[in-house]
């Protein structure tokens, strides 16, 4: 691994440290690129995933798979302790849909809205037209600091090649745990991941214009395999303040699934020498 490739270094090996029950406080590593004093919100959709697979094999013992994960923010969420809430909000024998929240201070911050299927065999049927992408070892190293400020940024090591701003393929990876103690599935650590997407291509430079995403949905074939989660993203915005970042996502056996995320884009106004 070369020095570009390494996480910056901290102390704490963990995004989250549980603090008994269903309550969490994030470590130094999920800060955000927003705002460093207020959570990525990457590492809190990876513990709503984990805590749902959790709650369902506490449930019952055919192993639902995830098909879809709908992740909505209501609001920023504080570098603070908080809780999760679950919920079954359809029950059923091979089809299930289950929901999560995140609960800071009375207020919801997050919600997962997830559907869980039943697992059948159809490998004899399973394809895609998507082609693979180039290996992590044919991308440079990229450091998602340069762009952007906070801890969570700052755990994981890229690999990115850029066709313009707004289109890229790219991979990534960290050696820091999704959870103080506690092994999470391969699913769940992908999906502590995948909203960086958001960040790797900007179209404009955050000085010209801020547009965090107000979503994630994420659509799987299969659980991922290996370390290593690869996208080919692309970031779109349209004309009256809207984005839309888009990414295929792949492990290094091929396609996983697809990931998108609805932004609200705001130009930054410069007024009287300041940005407001």
């Amino acid at each position: 691994m070369s020095a570009a490739d390494r996480p910056h270094d901290d102390d704490t090996p963990w995004y989250f440290e549980p603090l008994g029950g269903l309550r969490f406080a994030p470590s130094a590593h999920v800060g955000g690129g927003w705002n460093p004093r207020e959570q990525h919100i990457a590492p809190a959709f990876g513990l709503l995933t984990h805590l749902i697979e959790r709650h369902r094999d506490q449930r019952r013992d055919d192993g639902l798979v995830l098909g879809r994960l709908c992740f909505d923010i209501h609001g920023v969420l504080p570098m603070a302790p908080f809780e999760v809430e679950l919920d079954v909000i359809r029950p059923g024998r091979t089809i299930e849909r289950v929901e999560a929240r995140i609960v800071h201070g009375g207020r919801t911050a997050v919600v997962l809205h997830a559907w869980l299927l039943a697992r059948t065999d159809t490998a004899a049927l399973a394809g895609t037209p998507e082609p693979p992408l180039p290996a992590p070892e044919q991308l440079p190293p990229w450091d998602f600091g340069s762009v952007w400020p906070g801890g969570f940024v700052r755990s994981v090591r890229a690999r990115r090649r850029e066709q313009a701003p707004g289109r890229c393929v790219f991979w990534v990876d960290t050696d820091v745990a999704l959870l103080q103690g506690e092994t999470v599935s391969p699913t769940a650590r992908l999906l502590g991941l995948v909203d960086i997407a958001n960040g790797a291509t900007p179209r404009v430079a955050p000085e010209r214009a801020v547009f965090p995403n107000l979503d994630l949905t994420a659509h799987l074939l299969r659980a991922p395999v290996g370390a290593w989660i690869g996208f080919d993203t692309s970031v779109s915005f349209g004309p009256d303040g809207v984005g839309l970042t888009h990414s295929w996502v792949h492990d290094e056996q091929g396609l996983v699934g697809t990931v998108s995320q609805c932004l609200t884009v705001r130009p930054v106004a410069v007024q009287a020498g300041r940005s407001l």
